[in-house]
């Protein structure tokens, strides 16, 4: 498996010049990395006016490995080759390196670079991305790949103090300032300034030769803050991160990037902040097809059931406000935001009969919606990265009323909710007064808690959260409640018993738990079968309507195409009658196999390609009465001609994705075209952003005359 690194941007408050001449101390031994034994300038050459100076080399290393395994190897040194391209007119340096040790073994490739950042023309940004390829190594091909990777890793982190200490170095010799390169002037002509491009030619020739230390730069992963407008804004720097993301290993500010890139790639803009995609990240140890997949599942999620809005849309009912014994009450110790739960003076049972199971999991993630925008604003309270809350819960009173199942069942619900789309969000849960039947119940609800978060769970039994080593080490005497014998007044509802003339009957209870997060939810949802197309039909009765669409693309690659009709399609359902809502989906085929294309039904928007994880919305200006049809199926690689080679693109898809079925969900209108404004009309899904989650969000593009399509 091939192992990748990409670096943040890390940004020296320096000029580019000074920076090089920092960098140019390197060569040709650097006493700093122990690691760099020397190097051998191969070539060398520069452009006529001296602006574009290139330097290969050979750089001799003395690889940390054991003494057994270098003695298989047959080496004592591994060698790598190294190109510096400097551009002193475009204050550019790129440095690229590969293995020629082993280079029909393994395959070592680096690509650095220095460049002026965007929006301060007297600081230096460095970028550096790498990738390592283990073909074959006398069996060793995992010990030699860790190997790799904990010495590439610390020398990531050795490069930044390596820079940063020839650049105190330069300013304690009095060296301040270096003059940027100027044209040589023209031929007869005397000028001034020839002095100094000559002196910014000979500082090149010097700062080139200091081509490997670059390699082994650290930098830094985060993107400048939402309201950066720059084409840059999309790119992380290091001191970004360690300010609002916390410290993190190179290769987790790797894996920040790299997932981030992928999504702006395919979300076309409209991605979650990068504390979130950093939450999921945690929640799968960093493995990034994991966290990938667990992310756009999560998304996908929000979308369809609008949790997006929750916090301008969910307005608890007035009995949740008298009886639903929780609510935020100041911070802890560390600045996380503090949720107190008094539990076990909750009538779960009572609330479930009166409200239903599903406003009780609404209530649960607006608190979660809560919680997150209350960690951004403490992260710019405190100054430092806060990421996650401390939840409180009271157990006392806690009895087998408790334990009722249909009650434990929307509280194993909420739990799957909560930790499929808000992992990483609980910081710790202190639990105090914990009665004797807790343990029954922890029994009950304990093996659906990810194993990471049950590790953040203290619990104490009868008094023993009083005194040291109980809440006082967590949360400030003065925040600490007074019914748990603290100081501070607490605002969250006593609860007690919800009356039973407030229950809902029979038919009331059977409508609203009935599985429906959302029932105004507009999307639907749809399977894709190998040979098998989702269809729909629509019915244009009179010319210049407007049909328009938005979709997602949940697990795979699929062909969208609209087709029309004079003859009315009958529907061959594979699951059902009508579109479905259902996690499953529904896949309904409407075009006869018998019908000819070109005869009894034609192409109206040229098909389109959809890959995972793309969010698609267009429309379409009918032009004759009929049947229009809007179909999906499964993409496959093209037949391939003998002499030509598949995609790599469609072969990564087929290895990454099942062969079998693809999901989507889906939203279709038909409008007059007087109403149309918009690849969505008047409805503000348009938008379909993640407005609690992205700091911007992209609408759909605008409608034209003709028929379009907009990613």
């Amino acid at each position: 498996m091939v192992q990748k690194y990409q670096s943040p941007v890390r940004v020296y408050k320096y000029p580019f010049e000074l920076v090089m001449a920092a960098y140019e101390k390197r060569f040709p031994t650097c006493p700093e990395i122990p690691v760099f034994l020397g190097s051998e300038i191969l070539h060398e050459s520069r452009s006529d006016d001296g602006a574009i100076h290139i330097i290969e080399r050979s750089c001799k290393l003395n690889v940390d490995a054991p003494r057994l395994l270098k003695k298989i190897a047959g080496v004592e040194y591994v060698f790598f080759i190294q190109k510096n391209t400097v551009n002193w007119k475009e204050r550019t340096l790129r440095i690229e390196a590969h293995n020629e040790t082993f280079a029909n073994r393994v395959v070592i490739l680096e690509t650095c670079n220095y460049s002026v950042h965007p929006e301060n023309e007297e600081w230096t940004c460095f970028e550096q991305s790498a990738s390592l390829d283990i073909k074959s190594f006398f069996g060793f091909e995992s010990t030699v790949e860790k190997i790799a990777m904990k010495q590439y890793t610390s020398n990531i982190k050795r490069g930044k103090e390596v820079i940063e200490h020839y650049l105190k170095e330069l300013i304690s010799q009095g060296i301040t300032f270096i003059p940027r390169w100027t044209p040589p002037p023209v031929c007869g002509q005397k000028d001034e300034q020839t002095p100094a491009a000559g002196d910014a030619a000979a500082d090149d020739a010097a700062l080139d030769s200091v081509s490997l230390g670059t390699t082994k730069e650290q930098t830094g992963s985060s993107c400048p803050p939402a309201e950066a407008l720059s084409s840059d804004a999309d790119k992380l720097d290091a001191d970004y991160i360690e300010r609002y993301l916390g410290q993190l290993t190179p290769m987790q500010e790797s894996c920040l990037i790299r997932l981030r890139q992928w999504l702006q790639e395919t979300h076309k803009g409209k991605i979650p902040k990068d504390e979130h995609i950093l939450r999921f990240l945690r929640a799968r140890d960093f493995n990034i097809d994991k966290a990938r997949e667990m992310l756009c599942q999560s998304l996908s999620w929000r979308k369809q059931y609008q949790v997006d809005y929750i916090l301008q849309s969910w307005r608890p009912p007035a009995l949740l406000d008298e009886y639903y014994t929780g609510g935020w009450h100041y911070q802890d110790k560390d600045g996380r935001p503090l949720y107190i739960l008094r539990l076990g003076q909750m009538d779960t049972k009572g609330l479930v009969k009166a409200l239903g199971e599903e406003s009780l999991l609404r209530h649960v993630l607006s608190i979660n919606e809560e919680g997150q925008k209350r960690c951004e604003e403490n992260t710019n309270i405190f100054g430092r990265p806060i990421t996650s809350w401390t939840c409180l819960v009271d157990l006392e009173g806690l009895n087998m009323r408790h334990l009722w199942r249909p009650g434990v069942k929307a509280l194993l619900r909420i739990i799957e909710v909560v930790e499929d789309n808000y992992p990483e969000t609980l910081g710790r849960l202190l639990i105090v007064r914990a009665p004797r039947v807790f343990p029954v119940l922890w029994t009950l609800v304990s093996p659906f808690i990810n194993e990471n978060t049950r590790q953040k769970f203290l619990i104490y039994s009868g008094n023993n959260y009083q005194g040291p080593g109980g809440l006082v080490d967590y949360v400030d005497k003065d925040v600490i409640p007074d019914f748990l014998g603290g100081d501070c007044m607490c605002t969250v509802p006593e609860g007690g018993l919800v009356p039973k003339s407030l229950y809902q009957t029979e038919d009331e209870s059977e409508n609203s738990d009935h599985i429906r997060l959302w029932t105004e939810t507009i999307y639907h949802s749809a399977s894709v079968l190998k040979g098998a197309p989702h269809e729909i039909v629509v019915e244009i009765l009179e010319g210049e309507s407007v049909i328009t669409w938005d979709f997602d693309i949940l697990k795979g690659d699929v062909v969208f195409s609209l087709f029309h009709s004079k003859r009315a399609p009958e529907a061959s359902h594979k699951e059902a009658t009508l579109p479905s809502t259902s996690a499953a989906g529904d896949n309904m085929q409407l075009i006869d196999k018998m019908w000819v294309l070109g005869v009894d039904y034609s192409h109206m928007e040229s098909p389109l390609v959809c890959r995972e994880g793309e969010s698609i919305q267009g429309s379409h200006v009918t032009r004759w009465p009929g049947f229009y049809i809007l179909q999906w199926k499964m993409h496959g690689p093209p037949p391939c001609a003998a002499t030509s080679l598949p995609r790599v693109d469609d072969v990564l898809a087929s290895l990454q994705v099942s062969s079998h079925k693809c999901k989507l969900i889906y939203y279709y209108e038909v409008l007059a075209s007087k109403d149309f404004r918009g690849s969505m009309s008047s409805l503000e899904s348009c938008n379909s952003g993640f407005s609690q989650l992205s700091g911007a969000t992209t609408s759909s593009s605008q409608s034209q005359s003709s028929s379009h399509l907009s990613r």
